[in-house]
């Protein structure tokens, strides 16, 4: 018996590849399938099951195409009502694959067909559980993604999720391994650790929700402090529910070269949002105007997820030389599958075009202490509201890169303000959203607060609320 996880940093994701006997099974797998395939072909085995926890909101799954191609059925856990072919299982059913078996446990709560996969070893031994998003390694699932389609609260919904925890999951042995579908930086929990690998007996101890004196008090715990959903969660949702594009399309379509010529005429007429990949610091120094900067080098599909409000938005990619399958891919794990083509030769062919460029008014954190000394200025954090907690420049104002569409339009067009992240990659997502619609009277320093700590700058961890943005 084999089990792998195959962990996708930026989504904070894994999926789970069980090989026993010349059959496999994969777990929530991510939207390409080839190197499934691939992976398959080399092992000389039969994909006999795709397993999926429930109906994922924060990635698009693969389970569709995968099944296409290899013929494998889908399964699901109890409740669950997709638009295409799939096994519905029933609690307690039980799949073998080789040798091994997989039982399905029932546990609703972070949506009403959620299940978790407990893998019975050749010897009969419970070894594994795949939770899905009901059990995380120091948290559980958010009990509020599902609220409109349950037509319940959260707070019913967190019940069933204390029953599905306290009821079916806390009663197994204690070395069984548990492998979740998130870690740390997924949306989809908030208190998770960074280990993505843990025993049960070790989350008995230290998982917070797992250590509840009852249900009312749990309800109380995993409802607190949940911030509001991104926007994408629910179209997501719908994909996997109802089936989506095939991959091989999506991809074939977005790796549609672009002249500068043929990419400036395609962003007139077509509506498209021009988004530029490259990294905060080569974006600075020039870009096509009204691009938007989410840079490949850091969380990018979620923060694609959260400032892209529409899954179905026409989008034109500048990325850096070979990068525009990734990119596009990327992209397609959340659903972004409308990508109508790249610019050839990146930046850099549309400014040796002669094309308008544009840059972003950047300073170094030395030459902010030297404008800021002994000035009233204003200043803009963009870091969470956890982080600006911690520490921050004094008297600057907490304004999370994740809000932007609600406090952009209260920014005074003729007041001059400074603007930073912890390192650069969000305040500069900030700062082309800011030019993209009119906002120029802005300087945005380099390196962030982690240049900043290091200069003598005034901070402080004392936090007015007034000076937060709630």
């Amino acid at each position: 018996m084999q089990i792998e996880q195959i962990y996708t940093g930026c989504l904070a994701q894994g999926a789970y590849y069980i090989v026993s006997e010349g059959e496999a099974a994969i777990i929530d797998p991510l939207r390409e399938t080839q190197p499934y395939i691939d992976r398959l072909e080399k092992d000389n085995v039969k994909l006999k099951y795709i397993f999926e926890t429930h109906f994922h909101a924060d990635f698009v799954s693969g389970h569709v195409d995968l099944s296409k191609k290899t013929s494998a059925p889908i399964v699901y856990g109890s409740t669950a009502n997709p638009e295409f072919n799939a096994i519905i299982a029933e609690d307690n059913q039980i799949f073998e694959v080789g040798k091994i078996k997989i039982k399905v446990l029932h546990t609703p709560g972070h949506t009403m067909e959620s299940s978790s996969f407990l893998l019975i070893d050749e010897n009969g031994k419970e070894k594994a559980l795949f939770t899905g998003d009901t059990l995380f390694l120091g948290d559980v699932g958010r009990p509020d993604l599902a609220q409109k389609a349950a037509n319940m609260t959260q707070e019913e919904l967190a019940g069933l999720l204390y029953e599905s925890l306290y009821q079916k999951i806390l009663p197994l042995n204690d070395e069984i391994i548990v492998y979740p579908t998130h870690g740390a930086g997924s949306a989809c929990g908030k208190n998770m650790q960074k280990e993505t690998v843990d025993s049960l007996g070790n989350q008995k101890k230290t998982n917070y929700a797992l250590n509840q004196k009852d249900k009312e008090s749990f309800i109380k715990a995993v409802t607190e402090g949940l911030l509001p959903s991104p926007s994408y969660f629910g179209m997501n949702v719908a994909m996997n529910k109802k089936g989506y594009d095939s991959f091989d399309e999506v991809l074939s379509k977005g790796l549609h070269a672009l002249s500068p010529e043929e990419f400036e005429d395609m962003a007139e007429h077509s509506g498209a949002l021009i988004l530029d990949v490259r990294n905060n610091n080569d974006f600075a120094k020039g870009f096509v105007p009204q691009s938007i900067n989410i840079g490949l080098d850091g969380d990018f599909a979620p923060w694609v997820g959260a400032l892209i409000v529409d899954v179905k938005q026409p989008i034109l990619l500048i990325t850096d030389e070979n990068n525009e399958e990734e990119t596009v891919t990327r992209l397609s794990r959340v659903g972004f599958d409308n990508v109508l083509g790249f610019l050839k030769g990146s930046f850099e062919a549309w400014k040796n075009s002669g094309k308008e460029i544009d840059k972003v008014h950047r300073i170094s954190a030395i030459d902010f202490e030297k404008e800021i000394e002994n000035k009233e200025v204003k200043i803009i954090d963009v870091r969470k509201e956890s982080e600006y907690e911690a520490e921050h420049v004094d008297e600057a104002y907490n304004k999370p890169l994740a809000y932007i569409n609600e406090w952009i339009n209260h920014i005074e067009p003729t007041e001059h303000f400074y603007l930073h992240c912890a390192g650069g990659y969000r305040s500069m997502m900030a700062a082309s959203i800011l030019l993209a619609r009119g906002y120029r009277n802005f300087t945005e320093i380099e390196g962030g607060f982690n240049a900043i700590a290091q200069s003598d700058v005034p901070k402080s961890d004392f936090v007015c609320q007034s000076k937060v943005l709630k």
